[in-house]
């Protein structure tokens, strides 16, 4: 069975039993490590494998053909994107000196740029300038030597942005809390629908209580994917992003997702859906 997500510390440390034959039952699997760009694109052409971590901001294009799963993904409270800046004193903490500035976003069918779209909407006076698309991890050094105006950042880079000297101008899930009250939906976990989805379901649950259980047994792969990370950073975005959700999407969970779908399909960002297709 094939499958793929990130070399994040959050995606190996929850699969981890799974692809390594610890959950009893299970087949054996064919990993793919890639980037949240990556399988947003092969998961809207039907040919990214049987599971995929995706952005849930492009779970609209590909509903038809993956189911989303109630567990295995990252969504939660105080981990939501940041937009990073190199500005001078005055500039922080306005969002209008973005505005005709280049910023640089992870995907543009990333849970991410959906946000900050929503945000950008609200804050950014006649609208940011020109929108790039790289690598998050390309982010942050881009914004540091001036060549981009200002990141879209995901993953660890809250842990780490001020050792590139940059300035937070807004943390995007914070907004999203104080204006909905819900939790943030980043990253999702979809299977093929012709395949047994409860029994995926199960494994995957599984899997994360074994992480739970047994942090040490992942310990040593969940640093050789880290991209150089430091433990202290690794396991800090592992107990961010790895939590309740995780295990159980629950009822909060899918309002977060229905809310955030519905929002953007307002605003002619995503296609619309029907949230009965959120759940198997």
């Amino acid at each position: 069975m094939k499958i793929a997500f990130s070399p994040c510390p959050n995606d190996t440390f929850i699969f981890h039993a799974l692809v390594h034959g610890l959950i009893p039952g299970t087949p054996e699997f064919e990993v793919t490590y890639a980037d949240i760009d990556r399988t947003n694109g092969w998961a809207s052409a039907g040919n990214g494998g049987d599971i995929m971590k995706i952005s849930y901001a492009a779970l609209p294009w590909v509903l038809d053909k993956y189911a989303l799963l109630p567990c295995g993904g990252a969504l939660g409270r105080g981990c939501g994107p940041l937009v990073l800046t190199k500005g001078n004193s005055e500039q922080l903490g306005d969002p209008a000196s973005l505005s005709g500035r280049r910023v640089a976003v992870p995907s543009e069918r990333s849970t991410a740029y959906l946000l900050f779209r929503l945000w950008a909407a609200q804050h950014v006076p006649g609208g940011v300038g020109e929108i790039i698309v790289m690598p998050f991890d390309k982010i942050m050094p881009a914004v540091q030597d001036g060549s981009i105006d200002a990141g879209l950042v995901i993953h660890e880079a809250r842990f780490t942005y001020k050792s590139y000297g940059l300035q937070l101008m807004a943390d995007l899930g914070n907004w999203w809390e104080e204006d909905t009250g819900l939790p943030i939906p980043l990253g999702a976990i979809i299977a093929d629908r012709s395949l047994d989805l409860a029994s995926i379901s199960g494994w995957i649950k599984q899997s994360v209580e074994y992480a739970w259980a047994h942090p040490e047994a992942s310990a040593e792969y969940v640093l050789s994917h880290a991209q150089e990370m430091s433990p202290e950073v690794t396991k800090a975005h592992i107990n961010l992003y790895v939590n309740e959700y995780s295990a159980d999407l629950g009822e909060d969970g899918y309002a977060a997702i229905t809310a955030l779908l519905s929002r953007a399909a307002d605003e002619e960002l995503v296609p619309a859906i029907d949230p009965a297709a959120l759940r198997i």
